[in-house]
């Protein structure tokens, strides 16, 4: 552990950052940093608010970008291929959109490119309903022995549930409570088509947070996309199957070892 920051294992100099879901901080990607940092630079950022750092309130996308942008600029790393899972998935299309030449490639795992309808009752329906358990008094370890049972596939690693439990227990309320409002907050719908980094969009078969078949049309809009589906797999796919998870995305990176930086500046 390198500060409350993140976390990393340098193996080698291609760096790959790994972004969060909003039930756990970088400690969901530990199998993956394992494996990956032993011949990658495999670094796990803590979104603010997770780990121990500050929160950002109000949490917007734009202000998590900048933070990363800075996170990235502190380590010295020019260009990174950037994994994102859930939420996390969607700061990383909202932050190669802003600043395409620091993404080398780009991985997204169980999230959409956007969230709610477009009139905005489905998001005000979640937000209201997310929030309301804790309103009512409820803990976030309560509602982590509730939610994430829910959110494995059949195919589960039997440790997924408790890790996953245990790490969600950690999250300090308020940076949960500005996590789901933030999340309520996007759509990148309109850029998508713009991304000119090489993609890979990893999905769980039965996810019903970011459906196969959305992430399967995702990837029809990309330029340069590849789609991979884990058989039995919902939401938590880096820990439900940490060695599939990880095998596809070594396949991606070396099928991208030669990637040219991307030209052009963020919007």
């Amino acid at each position: 552990m390198n500060g409350t920051d993140h976390i990393r294992r340098t193996g080698g100099e291609r760096a790959i950052v790994l972004l969060h879901g909003i039930g756990a901080g970088a400690e969901m990607f530990a199998p993956q940093i394992e494996g990956l940092g032993r011949d990658h630079d495999a670094i796990g950022w803590n979104l603010p608010g997770y780990g121990g750092t500050a929160l950002l309130s109000p949490m917007t996308f734009p202000a998590l970008s900048q933070a990363l942008l800075a996170f990235l600029d502190r380590l010295g790393l020019d260009q990174v291929d950037l994994l994102g899972h859930s939420i996390g998935g969607m700061l990383a299309q909202d932050f190669v959109a802003r600043h395409p030449s620091r993404v080398r490639t780009l991985v997204l795992s169980a999230t959409t490119a956007a969230f709610g309808s477009r009139d905005g009752e489905f998001q005000k329906r979640f937000v209201a309903e997310r929030l309301a358990p804790l309103d009512a008094g409820r803990t976030i370890p309560e509602l982590a022995r509730e939610f994430v049972p829910e959110l494995v596939g059949p195919a589960s690693d039997p440790a997924a549930v408790p890790t996953a439990t245990a790490a969600m227990s950690r999250v300090p309320e308020a940076t949960y409570r500005e996590a789901i409002r933030c999340l309520a907050t996007f759509d990148a719908r309109e850029t998508l088509a713009d991304i000119a980094a090489p993609v890979l969009l990893v999905a769980g078969e039965v996810d019903r947070n970011a459906p196969a078949p959305t992430m399967r049309r995702m990837s029809e809009k990309l330029r340069d996309a590849r789609y991979v589906e884990l058989p039995g797999t919902g939401h938590l796919a880096p820990l439900e199957c940490p060695r599939a998870f990880e095998a596809a995305l070594r396949d991606f990176l070396n099928q991208t070892e030669t990637t040219p930086p991307q030209e052009g500046a963020g919007r």
